[in-house]
This record gives C-alpha cells, structure tokens and sequence, in this order.
C-alpha cells in the first residue's frame, strides 16, 4: 500500500464504454490484425479465448475477449483445496431465512497483515452457485495488498463497492482504481490482485452468480439517463513479466483452491473483446424523479441489472441513491412504507441516508441492512415525522450515498452474520412509536 500505488493509480489511462468492443496492447505489435488465433500469434504470444456466455448464445448476448499473453493460462500446477476463511458460496443451508428486519454495523477492524482476499466476510445469499443462480452479500475490511497472490471467482462476477480506503485492481486486461464513491466489476473468471492505497480498506461486494450484469433498459425514460455507458471506464492493456512463485486462488463452487505457478498469470500483453472489467464512478448517475407529485418507484435508481428467465424480475439489481433534487407537491418525500417481492441489502457509502438515522445505533456508512421479501419496511418514526411536517420547497439530497442490492429470492444467513458482534439489537424498535392519527 502506500504511495506507489497511489501514484500508479493516479496515472493510469483508460478505455470508455460499457458493452464495447475494446482492443489494447500494452507493446505495438502485440494484437494480431485478420484473424484471432494466427499459427503463430505476435512477438511469441500465445493466444486464447476467454468466454463469459456459451458460444451459441445470441451475438447481442454473446461475451468473450481474445488474449495475447506470455504463458498460455493451461500452464499450472494442480490445485488443491485450502480453508475458506470467512467466505461461504450459495447454496446457504446452515440456517432458515428469517422474515425479520436486521441491521448490521460496520465490519471490526481486521488482523495486522489482512489482505483483500482474507479479509472478505459472508452475509448471506441465495441460489446456487454450481447451477449459476442466485446471489451473494460480501463486506470485507482489509489492512494488507495482495502481493504475491491473485484471485479469480468462477461462480460468478464480483461487483465491489469501496466505503473506505481506495483499491487499486491489477487485472489480466490492466489495472484498475476504485475508491469510495465509485464500483468495479470483475467479471466471472477474470484473475486479479488488489493492492491498497491507503492504510485500511473496507466495503461491500455482490457476487452475481446469475446472468451477467448489463445496463437496464429504460423503456418509457427514452434513450438518456440513469448510467451512461461511455462513463464506465475498462482498463489499457499492462502485464507482468514475473517469474517466482505467485500463489493464484479460485472460488470453486463455494470453495477456496489454490496452486502455486512459477510466474504471474497477469502476463496479457494484448486483448480484444467485450468481457472485461470497469470502474464506474456513481457520482455520474443520472438520476430521475417527478416534477409534479409523488415520486417513482427506487427502481429508477438502477445501475445495473443481471435479467432472470422472467422480464422485467432481476436476478439482482444494483441500485444507489445519489444526490438529486426533491421537488414534489404534496408529497412524502422519503422513500415510503412498503412491502416488496424483492429482498433488499442497502449499504451506506457516505454521510446519512435520507429515510434513516444515522449516528451511533443507526444506519452508518460501512453498516447495511436486509430487508427481505415482504418485510415491512420504510422511514423510521424520526424521519416521518420531520417529513410530515417539512416546508416542501425544492431541496437538495446531497449529503449520502447508499446503494441497495436488490434481488428475487430471500437472503438466507450465514451463520456468522445471524450471531455477528456488528449485529444491532432493536432494529425493530426505529418504528416504535409511530403514533395512531386516524381520525373518523
């Protein structure tokens, strides 16, 4: 960690464009021109094909990249199982959901000496990741880079959400930062190290086991808004030429594996496709709201999206809640009581969010709260009866920054998070209180 890293990171280039067809090579010379695998690929490179869908999948579906590298990924020693630490995969079986309303504080600081990949931490989640359904909750808290060890998930693709600490991501198709405030996407399969740049990291992950995580349709908002594709940013082509021992880890099925290779697999000289990482910065969400009363539904706020077999019901959605404008007449302006089909985990970024309490007890950055399907839920005695009472002059939210993964199924627990330390007693009690004002 420290100031090589940041300096890397404040000086690194990148491609624009979600869903694009990218080529980088980070020597001239290095992509071949006509063909993907030529008898002999460029400057002694071997190409291969990484797929992210089945080959036959429609080509609008369709996700692979060719890469040009020093040693062709087949060159490995067996792998062999090692401990899981605090991370669990689906299916999650150890206990029954539970229909309540929790709330969790932030992670504990971790150990001297924990990295990325140690310090990741299992809420819960649903599906199965052999079957590719279905989600994972992730926090992690981190004091350590990665250094000689690289991590790649072949159940799903990882979406990660820095709180504190900025991440600098060394990748197979380049290198990467995010700090708080902006997401990376790793897609499934991809290897990678993270380095910090600064003393501490912590933060959410969503392990999307399900179809990969595209840009939702915005049928009658027209052909503007939300996301913008050309603000997600995928990494220049850059690569390791290191020989020595690298301990390189897959999640399998829900399970750790490691296998000692003689050199670094992030030795892509060159690349092409459209199955690659980003970063993208929430603060260039385009959010949409009413102008005249009321105000839609949160689905609005919808980053992305992994579709499910049923249109329109996602697998998980990733949602934030950026500044905006509040401007209805006659309105409740905070997010309103309900009780949904999804099941929701919100997460907070930074400063307070505009249906809850902050402080201590409450709901505070690095903190999150489940919410699952048809549990009642919304604005805690406090914020209602502030809102009820507000002068409703247009007013700007502008001071937090949360997120919701959203998904079909119900969040079924860890057993670690149902008996976590962080887990708030009398979460319920936020809506005690809320006072009977019906008057016949």
């Amino acid at each position: 960690m420290g100031t090589t890293a940041q300096q890397t990171a404040d000086g690194l280039g990148y491609l624009t464009g979600f869903g694009n067809e990218h080529a980088s090579e980070a020597v001239p010379g290095a992509l071949p021109h006509g063909r993907n695998s030529p008898q002999r690929a460029p400057l002694g490179l071997y190409a291969e094909q990484l797929s992210g869908s089945a080959f036959t999948e429609p080509r609008a579906h369709n996700l692979r990249s060719w890469l040009y590298r020093i040693r062709p990924s087949a060159a490995h020693p067996a792998f062999h199982r090692i401990g899981n630490g605090e991370l669990s995969g689906a299916p999650f079986a150890s206990a029954a959901p539970d229909p309540n309303r929790l709330r969790w504080d932030p992670l504990p600081s971790p150990a001297p000496g924990t990295d990325f990949l140690a310090g990741l931490w299992t809420l819960g989640g649903n599906g199965d990741a052999s079957q590719r359904t279905g989600m994972a909750i992730h926090l992690y808290a981190a004091d350590s880079s990665m250094g000689n060890r690289v991590f790649s998930d072949a159940d799903g693709e990882l979406l990660i959400v820095p709180e504190r600490g900025g991440l600098l991501l060394r990748t197979e198709f380049g290198l990467l930062a995010a700090r708080p405030g902006e997401i990376a996407l790793i897609p499934r399969g991809v290897r990678f190290r993270v380095e910090l740049l600064d003393a501490e990291a912590r933060g959410y992950v969503c392990e999307n086991y399900g179809r990969p995580f595209q840009l939702p349709d915005l049928g009658p908002i027209g052909a503007n808004g939300l996301a913008n594709a050309r603000d997600f940013r995928a990494p220049v082509a850059a690569y390791e030429d290191v020989e020595g021992p690298v301990e390189v880890v897959s999640k399998y099925c829900g399970n750790l594996w490691a296998a000692t290779y003689d050199h670094s697999p992030l030795d892509v000289v060159a690349w092409h496709g459209n199955y690659l990482p980003y970063v993208y910065d929430l603060r260039r969400f385009n959010a949409i709201g009413s102008i005249s009363y009321d105000h839609p539904d949160p689905s609005v706020f919808t980053v992305l999206t992994s579709p499910s077999d049923t249109p329109g019901l996602a697998g998980v959605d990733f949602v934030a809640f950026v500044p905006r404008w509040l401007v209805g007449e006659d309105t409740f302006r905070p997010p309103y009581f309900h009780r949904n089909v999804m099941s929701e985990y919100m997460g907070l970024i930074e400063g307070a969010y505009d249906a809850k309490a902050a402080g201590k007890g409450g709901f505070v950055p690095g903190g999150g709260s489940l919410h699952s399907m048809m549990s009642a839920h919304g604005p805690d005695r406090t914020t209602f009866d502030r809102a009820s009472a507000a002068d409703l002059v247009p007013q700007k939210v502008d001071d937090g920054l949360a997120f919701m993964f959203e998904t079909r199924w119900p969040v079924t627990l860890t057993a670690r998070a149902a008996e976590a330390d962080h887990l708030q007693s009398g979460y319920d009690d936020v809506w005690q209180g809320l006072e009977r004002h019906f008057r016949s």
